[in-house]
């Protein structure tokens, strides 16, 4: 029997997974094109990306990939001050991809519908479909209200005001889609605060890690010299709440760190890190690795990995890929919410710089860090597989959602 076609409409190119909110993205193409035949519209944000595109004909019938262009996506997020919208909507508007994503459902007689990421799905807007899921992932719309905390002046008003009329997008399109989800109980709950009308159509849907992939046995060799305690944080470094995140480490804790072991050593690895953050490289001290061919070197042959966020949302991809190769981790609260395991067992939380000196101690002990970081892997191994969340998704564009019938026809 012949799968059935479905529209999947992605803001950043889903492949190669090697970014947090990418590899959510791959990971819900690969289990949807299980089930159908997938046509997907996505942007590509960076020009090493385009060698990429043809690699996802393994799981697609169909693929629009468009070219974001930065400039004119600020242009036309300018745009919306004048209009009193979002400034994250316009920037994703291509009109394109529109015409694609209508000829493409028109000829395919395409019925369904997934999402990722809310600024996409202002490309429903004049399709007539019968199901429809968006996957938010996070609450964007908090997140711009969290960013608005640590700025002053006009950017602090900017962003309380993205993050109000982002809010409302949000929620609007929420109301029209069948199902919404999101990648931990925590942040459907603060999106329900604000819509508990919506109850019955949000789903948390929360991230795993590829076990095999990310194994023990897949460390390779060691980047590090002997002898010498290493504490690693890997993530993209041009995203902000990581680059927040590491240069309040160096300043805050590493200096307690060092006081107890001199010769410790803070690795930075991530593509495109900030001149901010190369700033932070002493040798010997902290190294800035940039982009690296493979990060699991790093994290295997690491002593500690750590996620010291301060701002974050849902579960860090870069901590359950530790926990899976077997690494002690100590992770901020922020990053902690909705992890399973727990603490002091399979992971380490701490909030003060005093609380990361003391938790890494801890997981600096050799017997210490080898009982944590079999509990972390077990962990991943019993609750972490993808497929095992994601089969929500065809089970919601599949199911009769008929609260939602009854209402049309009242």
């Amino acid at each position: 029997m012949d799968k059935p076609p479905l529209l999947y409409l992605v803001h950043r190119i889903p492949y190669p997974p090697n970014k947090g909110d990418k590899l959510r993205s791959f990971h819900i193409l690969r289990h949807l094109a299980n089930h159908y035949r997938v046509f997907l519209a996505t942007f590509v944000d960076h020009p090493d990306d385009w060698r990429h595109v043809q690699a996802l004909n393994q799981w697609c019938a169909g693929v629009h990939a468009v070219r974001l262009n930065p400039k004119l996506g600020r242009l036309r997020s300018l745009r919306a001050l004048a209009s009193g919208d979002a400034l994250s909507v316009p920037y994703y508007l291509d009109a394109g991809m529109a015409a694609w994503v209508r000829e493409v459902v028109a000829r395919e007689r395409i019925r369904k519908a997934v999402v990722f990421s809310g600024p996409m799905a202002q490309y429903l807007a004049d399709l007539s479909l019968d199901r429809t899921v968006i996957d938010f992932c996070d609450v964007d719309s908090a997140k711009w209200t969290q960013y608005a905390a640590s700025r002053r002046g006009v950017m602090a008003w900017l962003y309380r005001r993205e993050g109000r009329l982002l809010g409302q997008f949000e929620r609007r399109w929420a109301q029209r889609a069948d199902v919404s989800s999101f990648v931990t109980r925590a942040e459907a709950d603060l999106f329900l605060a604000e819509a508990p009308q919506l109850a019955d159509r949000v789903l948390a849907i929360e991230n795993g890690v590829d076990a095999e992939v990310f194994s023990p046995a897949n460390g390779g060799e060691r980047p590090y010299s002997d002898g010498t305690p290493n504490i690693v944080f890997a993530g993209a470094m041009d995203y902000w709440p990581n680059v927040d995140a590491a240069t309040w480490f160096v300043a805050e804790v590493m200096p307690r760190i060092w006081a107890k072991w001199p010769a410790a050593c803070f690795t930075i690895v991530g593509m495109n890190p900030t001149p901010e953050v190369r700033a932070l490289a002493v040798p010997a001290r902290v190294v800035v690795t940039g982009t690296v061919p493979d990060v699991r070197p790093y994290v295997h042959h690491a002593d500690v990995a750590v996620a010291p966020l301060r701002v974050a949302r849902g579960i860090q991809n870069k901590v359950l890929e530790a926990m899976s190769m077997g690494r002690p981790v100590v992770v901020s609260a922020a990053s902690a919410k909705g992890l399973r395991g727990e603490a002091g067992v399979s992971h380490e939380i701490a909030e003060l710089p005093d609380d990361y000196v003391e938790a890494i101690s801890r997981c600096l002990r050799p017997e210490v860090g080898k009982a944590m970081g079999l509990a972390a892997r077990q962990i991943v191994l019993e609750q972490y597989a993808w497929d095992a969340h994601l089969k929500a998704i065809p089970q919601a564009l599949s199911a009769l959602n008929e609260k939602k019938n009854q209402a049309v026809h009242a």
